[in-house]
């Protein structure tokens, strides 16, 4: 049985910048929003972190002062997938020696590696560390989809806490959990659909929203998470306007400039990712009334 790392709301946090500079100052601002309300959680160079553009200099110390700041209020989970496998693997040694309580490793993408491929660039991962490893599956980005197969080998890796997914087939969650045991972790990498996933056994989301709407999305999961999928469901629909800007334009684009209209100016994002359309902003700002 695999106890999950949390359940409810894991916000996979912007990274700020000033002057194209990491702004750290922010970061201890954002971190600080995140745990008054309540997030048990929290992903350090993620997507939403802009991991591409990111150096391992800037992710190491991105770790090391969120596990800092954090302490044990929040779990902090450090992303550190890439398609070559080596790196993976020092960069995940940095995070753990860095203090995360845990990685997010996402899918290796372009390679296109085939099953058996996946399954060992996870496993040299998780050998290499002693924390424990969320699995990543975004299809949509790495353009590969983890096929079930994979997921059932992987369960049966010890430190393979459980799975991210974010695949619009909300069908997959099902067929997961099928072949890996109800035990198995997931959790919805969509804020889209974090009630059907909940409703399918998953036990939260880390979500993009969460930045804008912490506790608004940990209302959501709890009502989930407590059996009460009416609320669930309303909050749920009230919120997808938002989520639906929020992906307006590829993460983190919209968010960051949602950020802005909220008092969290977390600089714009690093090329080749450029400030959101003037259009998508009148869309994004009316959502959020």
């Amino acid at each position: 049985m695999k106890k999950p790392l949390f359940t409810g709301v894991c916000t996979a946090l912007v990274t700020p910048f000033i002057d194209g500079k990491i702004n750290y100052s922010m970061l201890e601002k954002l971190l600080k929003r995140q745990i008054d309300t309540g997030v048990k959680a929290i992903v350090i160079a993620g997507t939403t972190g802009e991991s591409p553009t990111l150096s391992d200099e800037e992710k190491i110390t991105l770790f090391k002062i969120s596990k800092e700041y954090a302490g044990d209020k929040c779990l902090i989970i450090a992303g550190t997938g890439s398609n070559n496998t080596e790196h993976s693997i020092h960069l995940s040694i940095g995070a753990q020696e860095a203090g995360a309580d845990a990685l997010l490793v996402v899918s290796p993408y372009y390679n296109k590696a085939t099953p058996d491929g996946i399954i060992m660039h996870y496993r040299s991962i998780c050998e290499s560390v002693s924390i424990p490893v969320i699995v990543y599956n975004v299809p949509g980005r790495t353009g590969l989809d983890i096929p079930i197969g994979v997921y059932k080998a992987l369960s049966a890796i010890p430190n393979i806490a459980g799975v991210k997914e974010a695949n619009p087939d909300i069908t997959k969650i099902a067929r997961i959990r099928n072949a890996c045991g109800k035990d198995f972790p997931i959790w919805s990498g969509n804020d889209d659909q974090i009630v059907p996933v909940m409703a399918l056994g998953g036990h939260g989301v880390i979500s993009v929203l969460s930045n804008v709407l912490p506790k608004e999305t940990a209302m959501l999961c709890d009502a989930a998470e407590c059996g009460d999928f009416q609320t669930a469901a309303d909050l749920q629909c009230r919120y997808l306007p938002l989520i639906d800007a929020l992906f307006s334009e590829v993460n983190p684009i919209p968010v960051k400039a949602a950020m802005k209209e909220i008092g969290y100016d977390c600089g714009g994002c690093r090329l080749p990712l450029c400030d959101i359309s003037k259009e998508n902003l009148t869309k994004l700002r009316a959502s959020m009334q």
